[in-house]
C-alpha cells in the first residue's frame, strides 16, 4: 500500500509540473516584420506591385473591400515584452492612397514617384 502512495504521489508532480509557469515557451514571431525604413519607400501613387515589391504580401487582404492590405506582426503574446505592430495600406483603385497605424508616415510619402 505505502508503493501505491509514491507512485500517485509522484505521478500527480509529473503531470502537475506541466502546468508551471516557468515552463520555457519559444519566441515566435508571427505576421509581417517590417522596418520604418522599408515604410520610408512608400509614396503616394504607388501601384499594389510595387508596394508588393517593397513590403511583401499582406497578411490580410479585406474580404469585402479589396482597397485595404494588413500588415500586422505580433512578437511574444501575452508577456512583458510583447511586440504588436500594424500597418494599414490604403488603396484607391489601383494606387496607393494612405497609410495609417504604427509606423511613421514618411515625410517624401506625398510626392509621387518620378513616372
Amino acid at each position: 500500500m505505502k508503493w501505491f502512495k509514491y507512485i500517485s504521489l509522484c505521478a500527480v508532480i509529473v503531470f502537475t509540473s506541466g502546468c508551471s509557469s516557468w515552463l520555457y515557451r519559444m519566441p515566435i514571431p508571427q505576421g509581417n516584420f517590417l522596418e520604418q525604413s522599408d515604410i520610408d519607400k512608400l509614396r503616394v501613387e504607388m501601384t499594389r506591385e510595387q508596394v508588393l515589391y517593397v513590403l511583401g504580401q499582406p497578411i490580410a487582404k479585406d474580404a469585402f473591400d479589396e482597397s485595404n492590405w494588413y500588415y500586422l506582426y505580433q512578437f511574444n503574446p501575452g508577456r512583458d515584452s510583447e511586440v504588436r505592430k500594424e500597418l494599414v495600406v490604403e488603396f484607391e483603385g489601383d494606387k496607393l492612397k494612405a497609410l495609417r497605424g504604427d509606423y511613421e508616415t514618411p515625410e517624401t510619402f506625398n510626392t509621387p514617384l518620378e513616372q
